[in-house]
Formats: C-alpha cells, structure tokens, sequence
C-alpha cells in the first residue's frame, strides 16, 4: 500500500486526470512506426526534446499547480527551482518520459506524475497513452491499473527470472553464474518500473543516469504493488534534493531487488 498521508480526492483527481489528458495532448503529435510530426531539438547532453513534451510540461504546470497551488514543482523540461527544496509536497513530472521512443513511433512512453512528500514518494500515476493504461498508487490503497490491483510476481532469485532494463547491464549480469531472460528493452523508465509491479518482468533494472521525474511516480506504484526500489548503496532512493539524479537501481520482490542491487554494487561478486 501506499504510504498514509493526507491528500485531498480533489488533488488526486485532478492529477489522474491531467495525466489522460496530457497523454492525449502528446497524441496530437504522435505517428506509430514512423518519426513524430513535432518539432525536436536536442539539450546539452543529446538527449532530445520535442515540442510535444513542452506542450504538455505547461499543460501539467497549469493543471496540477491550480489543483494544489501549495506543492512546489520538479519537471524534466521546466527549469528547476530551488524552493520546491522548501516545499513539504512536491509534484515531480515527465511530460514524456521515454522522448526517444515517442519521436521514433514506438509505443513504450508515458506522462508520469509523483507526489513526494518530505522526499518519500506517496502517489504516482503513469498513464501510457498508446495502451490506454493508467497505472497509480494513491495514499491507503493497493496500486492499480486502470481500477484493477496489480499483482507482481515476487519472484525471490534471479534464475530463470524475466528481467528488464538497459542491454549493457543486461549482458553484464548474463555474463554470470546465474541463467535468467532478457526483456525487450522498455525504453520509459517509469513503464519499465511498473511493468514489474503489474508482474509484467520480475525485477527492472536502472543506470546511474535516471532523475526524479523518471522514478517517483512509479516508485509509489511499485511501493503500493509490495514490490522494492532499491540502489546499489542497499537504500531505497529519496526525491526533492538539491541533485535529482540517482545511482544504478534494481526493481523486483525484496529478495531479488536487494540481491540485484548487491549486484550493481559489486558485479563480480555476484553469485
């Protein structure tokens, strides 16, 4: 379940429901199996961005900042402020997370939503558009997906374990002892997180690269699912501080989650 805290219905109502409208506002520039009608540009870095997630950055800002205008604000395409550091709530955002794929035509992007309170995430919506899946975890409830409890595996070991997350690590942990399958690459991050809440895989891995907005939507569903986010320092990750960036994480039952981040910590170890 998710953790018990006080949200007003109103503010988790306005937040599930900006994130079908924003992923139908990302539609609008969407094209299956070929390159996206939206204008791309590229940040510092490479990454891109398009004016879809743009769009939907100041759809959300507007939506969910008159919806609960005490929250402070963490977005991957808005430029960070540092009073969301003052702030005890939190929304943090990705417009589209998974751009890559979005400008592509692949189908694996999603709008996520979080709602961190004093840095532990206690609601998450990861709508992906294409699907027509709303994954969400709100306060005293079991995480669903469109209405339904999600039932993750809880696989506890690696053998024979369907694992996703980015090739490298995946060749990596394959060159060791243990036989598990390799998941087709699920490029959104927070759709490759609650795939394992939804039983999905059994266990998701993350590079050292992934921010906030990637992780605390689908942090709550996988905390609401009963299945473990967890870093290779052996603790669960903390949102709203002044880096949002994390360390390597591993997703799964607790057992399989915590021996995973042991491995990420420490691959050659790895038994």
């Amino acid at each position: 379940m998710s953790p018990t805290i006080a949200i007003d219905q109103k503010v988790l109502a306005a937040a599930r429901d900006a994130a079908r409208e924003a992923g139908a506002l990302a539609l609008r520039w969407f094209r299956p199996g070929q390159g996206t009608a939206a204008e791309v540009s590229y940040k510092n870095g490479g990454s891109p961005v398009t004016e879809a997630d743009l769009a939907v950055d100041t759809f959300l800002k507007n939506r969910l900042g008159t919806a609960a205008p005490a929250f402070g604000w963490l977005s991957e395409e808005t430029l960070d402020d540092s009073t969301r550091l003052t702030r005890p709530m939190v929304w943090v955002v990705d417009p589209i997370d998974g751009t890559r794929a979005f400008a592509r035509g692949d189908t694996d992007w999603t709008v996520a939503i979080g709602i961190v309170s004093d840095g532990v995430p206690v609601a998450g919506f990861v709508y992906a558009p294409v699907s027509d899946e709303m994954f969400e975890a709100t306060p005293g409830d079991v995480s669903r997906r469109n209405g339904a409890p999600l039932a993750p595996t809880h696989r506890d070991t690696l053998a024979d374990a369907f694992v996703a997350g980015p090739r490298p690590l995946l060749d990596r942990l394959g060159a060791g002892p243990v036989t598990f399958r390799q998941a087709p690459l699920i490029r959104s991050l927070a759709l490759r997180m609650v795939r394992v809440a939804d039983g999905t895989v059994d266990a998701g891995l993350a590079g050292e690269k992934a921010h906030d907005w990637d992780l605390a939507a689908a942090h709550a569903i996988l905390a609401g699912a009963g299945t473990t986010l967890v870093g290779a320092s052996g603790r669960e990750p903390t949102y709203n501080r002044p880096t949002t960036q994390h360390e390597s994480l591993a997703a799964g039952g607790a057992l399989l989650a915590r021996d995973l981040a042991a491995w990420l910590a420490a691959p050659a170890r790895h038994r």
